[in-house]
């Protein structure tokens, strides 16, 4: 039951060109969608989840046009956007319950397992009387999936959820999607490379508006094995090393600069090659000169 994405194009009113031809295949599991703030991912998120509509291209999910049948498509969805409001003077039971009521569960006893099961699942249980309120940031977020999952969907769609989450809470996070995105399709919205790395056996990267590369985690930083070499260089050297050699990353350690650059030959004596990780595809494809090859999904 793939997700199949065709062409798909949106201009908003002010000309910005959010989304550029876009084609996937989501196959069920998880799958990441990595990018850089306004890269076109939360876009092509409400564009599926029915929120927004393309200027052109089409959304099959199975059998289901997701662009002409949104009611069909909503009944099967669990949606967890990147702002994500609550009733603060509510408990997590209750709106739970009454989201579940929305969402077609019309049978109390039903509903009552339901939510029971739900709050066990995203470990908030023992918080359940709590106003959400005084929930904190991961609590919010658990509740978040809990409501997403309810109506048992085919497709749950979650935009940049760890932002902003501590460590324990993000690991928290990490392990309850592992668990639902065993038998049905979970994409994971993120800038976040380590969030692709530890969850999805399938990614894209995206920026402005345009799928740069689409494939296996694994296969796709296989292709860059050999190409990546890492040099310790002053901050002053930096300009010189960007204008000569295809520099796709930087960063500061201990006082000095750790730069990787992607080349098919070591640029000079002083770099080492380093075995390539998601970060450096990633550059690759958002900083990089040249870029890793397309594998299909």
């Amino acid at each position: 039951m793939p997700l199949l994405i065709e062409n798909l194009s949106k201009t908003y009113p002010n000309g910005t060109q959010a989304l550029r031809n876009v084609t996937l295949t989501i196959p069920t599991g998880m799958f990441g969608l990595l990018g850089p703030n306004g890269a076109g991912k939360s876009s092509l998120m409400r564009t599926i989840a029915t929120l927004q509509e393309p200027d052109s291209g089409s959304i099959m999910l199975d059998d289901l046009d997701v662009l002409r049948e949104k009611d069909s498509v909503r009944r099967v969805l669990g949606y967890l956007p990147q702002e994500f409001g609550v009733y603060p003077r509510v408990s997590a039971e209750e709106l739970l319950d009454h989201l579940a009521v929305l969402k077609g569960i019309g049978n109390a006893k039903e509903r009552k397992e339901a939510v029971e099961a739900l709050l066990q699942q995203t470990n908030l249980w023992e918080a359940r009387k709590k106003n959400l309120g005084g929930y904190s940031g991961g609590m919010k977020q658990r509740f978040g999936i809990a409501q997403a999952l309810l109506g048992n969907p085919r497709l749950i769609i979650v935009d940049e959820p760890t932002a902003g989450l501590d460590p324990a809470e993000r690991n928290r996070f990490h392990n309850l999607l592992s668990e639902i995105g065993e038998n049905i399709i979970v994409i994971l919205s993120t800038h976040i490379v380590s969030d692709v790395s530890d969850l999805c056996r399938n990614m894209a990267i995206i920026n402005k508006g345009q799928v740069l590369l689409a494939g296996d985690p694994l296969t796709v930083i296989e292709q860059l094995r050999g190409r990546v070499w890492r040099k310790l260089v002053e901050k002053t050297e930096l300009a010189a090393l960007q204008a000569n050699h295809n520099v796709i990353s930087s960063r500061l350690f201990a006082g000095k600069t750790v730069v990787h650059v992607l080349g098919e030959e070591r640029p000079d004596s002083g770099f080492e090659e380093v075995n390539p990780d998601l970060e450096d595809v990633y550059f690759a494809q958002i900083n990089g000169r040249k870029v890793v090859a397309a594998a299909e999904v």
